[in-house]
């Protein structure tokens, strides 16, 4: 299912998948396929980077609506086991 942004863009191919150590909850890694991808692998880069866990991505505020959020609700399902709005 596709965030808002990407339904009023008729964008909805594509999804935002975050690995995280089971036992640390550190991301790992980060799958972004689809039209937006360019626009919000920074921000996967930076949380991994910096040794950030999916929590810590998934409490910080992204605007809506925005291609963005789909890496914060990636965060949310890993950590928290579901995201909010899917």
């Amino acid at each position: 299912m596709a965030n808002s942004r990407a339904k009023t863009n008729n964008e909805t191919d594509g999804f935002v998948k975050v690995l995280a150590d089971k036992a640390t909850d550190r991301i790992l890694g980060t799958h972004i396929i689809g039209p937006s991808a360019g626009e919000l692998i920074n921000e996967a880069v930076l949380a991994q980077e910096y040794g950030a866990s999916s929590e810590d991505v998934a409490r910080v505020c992204h605007a809506h609506p925005t291609c963005a959020e789909a890496l914060r609700e990636a965060n949310l399902a890993s950590y928290f086991g579901k995201p909010i709005n899917f």
